[in-house]
């Protein structure tokens, strides 16, 4: 089902394609409507019925005992972390990983939990030799590890179930924990063909976004057992995590979760339609995209020029490692196109 509208052709400076990330989706007609009508009560009281619901239903959905809604999946990955570890304890994590690289240090601003950072392979898998030779002897000259954390989607690649099975079990035999950042789960089960619920049984804890490829205006959820929760909702309120009427994003995050999944398969669709444009092109290389995101290289070091032609055509994206483009809810065909002409346009008048 959808109920989606893509925001569309435009000219004189308007934006027609903003590529930068799923994170600038807008709420639809039909969500701001489940927005309105939401059921709302104290959600630090626990008696918000629309929050509630949502916490069960998600729960259910990836097949764990409970579940915790969060501000983002920053505030959800961080509570995940420290309801795992201690002071002095250690979390294994790819050197590029989310949760080590873009959310600011705060486990070991905030929990004093070192990180243990290893080389990530392409496909943002961390290699098994490397995870064991990290693991720490209980011996006091080491921090304790405690736990694995992995990501999926990685860079908009899918994460392979036997992978994740294989690693996860190693880190359980060594007594380690498992949590993933599965900002983008529902992308990886959408082009997996696997079901959300398969993709997180390895894990002790999930984070999961709703701001993203669904298209809800803010918020993550946690997931794991009734215990593991039980701790992160006493973290989030110590983060400043408690909020109060938040049924009414709960509700955006419920309507996405019934409208907006089967539709990712078209956001994966335009990713490899904008891929095959720009592989096209003179000079660019094209990662083969899995899911919604799509890096490219210039080989002539034009991309910061290719981007500032492209914003003035009302395409927008990202430059920070390599070119991404990411495709999402707002984003049509039409948009596509536009995009790969203008980029054709570029090279064409060099």
């Amino acid at each position: 089902m959808t109920d989606y509208a893509p925001g569309s052709a435009g000219g004189g400076g308007e934006v027609i394609a903003d590529l930068r990330s799923d994170t600038v989706t807008k709420p639809t007609a039909a969500m701001l409507g489940a927005i309105a009508a939401a059921q709302v009560g104290d959600d630090v009281f626990g008696d918000d019925p629309t929050v509630n619901a949502l916490q069960e239903r998600v729960a259910a959905l990836l097949g764990k005992e409970a579940a915790l809604f969060m501000a983002s999946g920053t505030q959800s990955n961080l509570c995940a972390l420290l309801a795992h570890c201690g002071r002095g304890d250690e979390y294994i994590v790819g050197q590029l990983a989310h949760t080590y690289r873009y959310e600011g240090g705060g486990a070991a601003v905030l929990g004093s939990i070192q990180p243990q950072p290893l080389p990530n392979q392409p496909d943002g898998s961390i290699k098994l030799e490397d995870i064991a030779a990290a693991i720490k002897p209980d011996d006091p000259h080491f921090a304790r590890t405690r736990l694995l954390a992995l990501e999926n989607t990685w860079s908009g690649q899918v994460l392979s179930t036997q992978y994740t099975n294989a690693a996860c079990e190693l880190a359980h035999a060594r007594g380690l924990a498992t949590h993933l950042d599965g900002a983008r789960l529902f992308n990886a089960a959408v082009a997996s063909g696997r079901s959300v619920a398969d993709l997180a049984r390895p894990f002790d804890s999930v984070s999961i976004c709703f701001s993203k490829g669904l298209g809800a205006p803010i918020g993550s959820m946690l997931v794991g057992s009734r215990e593991l929760i039980a701790r992160a909702h006493r973290i989030r309120k110590m983060v400043g995590g408690g909020l109060r009427q938040v049924g009414l994003l709960a509700a955006a995050a419920d309507h996405a979760l019934t409208h907006h999944v089967e539709r990712l398969a078209n956001d994966h669709a335009l990713a490899r339609r904008l891929a095959d444009g720009l592989a096209a092109l003179p000079g660019v290389t094209v990662t083969p995209p899995q899911t919604n995101i799509v890096f490219a290289q210039v080989s002539d070091g034009r991309g910061a020029a290719l981007l500032e032609h492209l914003k003035s055509r009302g395409v927008l994206a990202t430059g920070l490692i390599g070119l991404r483009f990411v495709t999402h809810l707002d984003v049509d065909a039409a948009g596509i196109d536009h995009a790969i002409a203008s980029a054709r346009e570029f090279f064409e008048k060099a």
